[in-house]
């Protein structure tokens, strides 16, 4: 919201506090000032002057020549504006060397220039022009103007100011300063300047009155307002509250200047004298009113009520909306005229033949107006109020600010009287504050009486005292007040969040927990195997989770954002999958992504709470990338080897694979390769192909192979901190071996047999061949492994190594031959 230093000044008389240092007290107090701007800085050297003479330029017949007086000293200025007035009307002089603001390049060819300008003289088809008389664009006041229209020169009142007055003295409203505020939604008293100014009193400890109409209106003679108008509300519970008053006689045209300026300052534009009043009245008190054109009311009744089955309303944005039945509508004796608390109806509103308003003034319930807003996609500055709260205790002074302005701009008379209609709002419970309570929230003593004298600033009412305790009764205009602990958080917001100590709690360090430890180190090491993180919903649908094969799970939301994420998620694959769908719908068909959470499972530890169960989840898809080597799809074996990699750099352990077995098998993978990981006999995960009815049933466009990794059982097998190992400082033996072993034999479970068998000399083993055909009887398969051996001191204690002797290393080596051939049948390949 726009929020103007000069109206707020002149709400809080006496208020001495620069537009910055109030800019700062607010943001202190809350009410976010985004940024501070100045309004009208091209008028800072413009004056007051007088035409003297107006004649035509004598070769330019588009030119006139104007003889003007700025206080004293003619000056004559070239000028080509149509609207020039006779000798003795009042214009705005820029003279040599004043500087007007940059104001770009306007469209529809609008008076102005690009850059900031500062004026010298300037000779035009022969004749030296002294200075320039400026346009309302040309000044900065009012925003770019329609193709091919001239704005004209600004034209002040007659007798407003002397020749040679500055402009912002004869004319303060072309200068404000304008704050720029970020308003949170419980915050809806600070969406008008007198909320505002009600804040500043309370946070500079000054008296504020909520200030009444500028004149008495001008009251029209003859019947009071029942006798041409009648309000009936239907629906009491969505409109508790509906005003009215009626202003006869109206002429309808522009707003004087003051108006237009403070409405521009503030980003809105000037319409009718009328509209303007409309608009000026809901940044004064941040209450809705509406205008309709009295003689458009059929039957001249207002019924307020639900619409009915088939009704249409065309609204002031030229779009016919079919409504619904939920709908509050403000309608006469034949149809809607109104969409309550959002827009007005095209069918009654304010246009140049207009001579009798009505004015609409209500409260309606926040819900109500919500759901309106939402379902016809219509967000207008009235339903941004309604839907957070306004102050319906403000209708009488609504009413009557409105009135007066009315009557004022627009030459007209006010009927007597006022319709207050509806069952009322109801009065708000008292609320007890406690001086111990408040003392134990805020961490610092603060006396009850300072407390209570902040409270009242705010507008609450504080009744009688026991003890520590007084009873407070918010006011109306602050919805937001409904327990103790926010009177709390209005006491120390208005005193000041540095009057609160810092002070370091007594608290008890805590080692980190191992789960935290552990998912930090798995996701370290799914993305050194080259796989990126993505941040997954908790909350998912059914659907997925039935698409899966899984069962429905356990944990369902009572009020969920949509079907689609209404439950929690018992696995994390349908965030990863649903991820796979978006990059394969937006061209990218490489994904290798994974995400750390926690599944949610029915019977947790403690009773009535579930189970949460850490967990990772990855999804491959697309082809394998090598240099120099062309793609080729990613299988299975990719999965695997990311899974066996993710494992053994988070336990330092070694990692066994084997095949999941029919009865074991997750639903949603393929029966052929879908593999179990294992660390010392402990399953900590799976990996495998997609199940072709799963790919389908979530339209993933093609195969894909996952991971999934239990981070309870990766953290009962441990994690081994990582060994620094020095350089070994003597020679390895190195020898290969060639195994001939059954195809259901694994290498990982021969590898780890030469390695017991080698013993502790046995410096590494790594597999780097496989072969079946040949000499290699059918069934079977060659194994080739290249073992290293060093003693273990070489990297630990150089000073005691030794070098390996080959009879040292050949004995060993024998051994891990008969050790494998014992455990697997295995001979070595001639």
């Amino acid at each position: 919201m726009k929020a103007s230093h000069a109206w707020i000044s002149a709400l809080l008389p006496g208020l001495d506090v620069s537009p910055r240092d109030l800019a700062e007290r607010y943001t202190r107090a809350g009410l976010e000032v985004e940024g501070v701007a100045e309004y009208g800085a091209g008028t800072a050297d413009i004056v007051v002057a007088e035409v003297r003479k107006v004649e035509p330029h004598p070769t330019r017949p588009k030119l006139r020549l104007v003889t003007v007086d700025r206080g004293g000293a003619a000056q004559r200025i070239v000028c080509g504006a149509p609207n020039v007035p006779d000798p003795g009307g009042l214009v705005a002089l820029a003279p040599l060397g004043a500087t007007l603001p940059a104001l770009g390049d306007p469209e529809g060819g609008s008076p102005s220039h690009a850059g900031a300008l500062t004026l010298t003289a300037r000779e035009i088809g022969g004749i030296v022009s002294e200075g320039m008389l400026c346009s309302e664009v040309e000044l900065g006041l009012i925003g770019s103007i329609k193709k091919d229209a001239d704005p004209g020169i600004l034209i002040l009142e007659p007798g407003s100011a002397k020749p040679g007055a500055p402009l912002r003295k004869a004319t303060p409203a072309v200068h404000d300063w304008i704050l720029d505020l970020n308003l949170m939604p419980n915050r809806p008293d600070c969406l008008g300047h007198v909320g505002l100014a009600r804040e500043a009193a309370a946070l500079f400890g000054r008296a504020f009155d909520v200030p009444g109409p500028g004149a008495p209106p001008r009251v029209a003679s003859g019947t009071a307002i029942t006798k041409h108008a009648g309000v009936t509300i239907e629906d009491g519970e969505r409109c508790p509250l509906y005003g009215a008053s009626m202003v006869i006689d109206l002429a309808i045209g522009p707003s004087p200047g003051w108006v237009r300026y403070r409405l521009e300052s503030l980003g809105i534009r000037a319409i009718s004298n009328v509209v303007d009043v409309t608009n000026l009245i809901l940044l004064e008190f941040g209450h809705p009113i509406h205008a309709f054109d009295l003689d458009l009311i059929r039957g001249g009744q207002i019924i307020v009520r639900r619409a009915r089955a088939g009704e249409v309303l065309a609204t002031l944005d030229g779009v016919e909306r079919r409504l619904e039945p939920d709908d509050l509508v403000i309608a006469d004796a034949e149809g809607p005229v109104a969409l309550a608390g959002v827009m007005g109806g095209a069918g009654s509103e304010i246009r140049a033949s207009t001579r009798r308003v009505l004015l609409e003034c209500a409260y309606f319930t926040p819900r109500g107006v919500r759901r309106s807003s939402r379902r016809h996609g219509l967000h207008t500055e009235a339903s941004h109020r309604f839907e957070r709260g306004i102050d319906p205790s403000a209708l009488p002074d609504v009413l009557a600010q409105a009135a007066s302005l009315l009557t004022a701009l627009g030459s007209g008379s006010a009927i007597p009287g006022a319709i207050l209609a509806g069952p009322g709002v109801p009065a708000r419970p008292p609320i007890r504050l406690r001086g111990s309570r408040m003392s134990a929230l805020l961490g610092v003593e603060v006396p009850l009486a300072e407390a209570t004298g902040i409270l009242a600033r705010l507008g609450c009412e504080v009744t009688g005292q026991v003890g520590d305790a007084v009873e407070v009764v918010p006011p109306a205009h602050r919805p937001d007040l409904n327990l103790e602990a926010d009177l709390i958080d209005e006491v120390v917001r208005v005193r000041g969040l540095e009057t609160v100590p810092a002070v370091l709690p007594a608290i008890r360090p805590q080692p980190p927990r191992a789960t935290g430890l552990l998912e930090a180190r798995v996701r370290r090491a799914a993305i050194e195997v080259g796989l990126h993180e993505a941040i997954t919903y908790a909350f998912v649908s059914p659907k997925e989770i039935a698409a899966l094969g899984l069962p429905p799970a356990s944990i369902a939301l009572l009020n969920p954002l949509g079907e689609d994420r209404s439950v929690m998620r018992t696995t994390l694959l349908p965030g990863v999958l649903e991820a796979l769908r978006r990059a394969r719908r937006h061209g990218v068909p490489d994904v290798r992504l994974f995400t750390v959470g926690t599944r949610i499972l029915a019977g947790g530890a403690e009773a009535g709470l579930p189970d949460e169960v850490p967990a990772l989840a990855a999804v491959l898809a697309g082809s394998r990338r090598v240099a120099l080597a062309p793609p080729a799809p990613i299988d299975v074996y990719d999965a695997k080897g990311i899974a066996v990699e993710i494992v053994e750099r988070v336990t330092r352990r070694s990692a066994q694979v084997s095949h999941q077995p029919e009865g074991e098998r997750a639903p949603y993978l393929h029966p052929r390769g879908a593999g179990r990981v294992s660390v010392e006999g402990v399953d900590v995960g799976g990996f495998g192909p997609l199940h072709p009815d799963v790919l389908e049933a979530l339209d993933l466009g093609g195969p894909a192979f996952i991971v999934e990794l239990d981070l309870r059982a990766l953290e009962r097998v441990g994690i081994r901190t990582p060994q620094f190992r020095g350089i070994p400082s003597l020679p390895a033996a190195t020898r290969d071996i060639a195994l001939v072993v059954r195809d259901d034999v694994s290498a990982g479970a021969v590898g780890d047999a030469i390695r017991e068998a080698a013993g502790e000399l046995c410096e590494s083993v790594e597999l780097f061949d496989l072969f079946r055909g040949g000499n290699v009887p059918e069934g079977h398969r060659s194994l080739a492994f290249h073992v290293v051996y060093r003693d273990p001191l070489a990297t630990t204690a150089p000073e005691d190594a030794r070098t390996l002797t080959d009879e040292e290393v050949d004995r060993r080596h024998q051994a891990v031959v008969q050790a494998v051939g014992k455990s697997f049948g295995a001979t070595l390949r001639g």
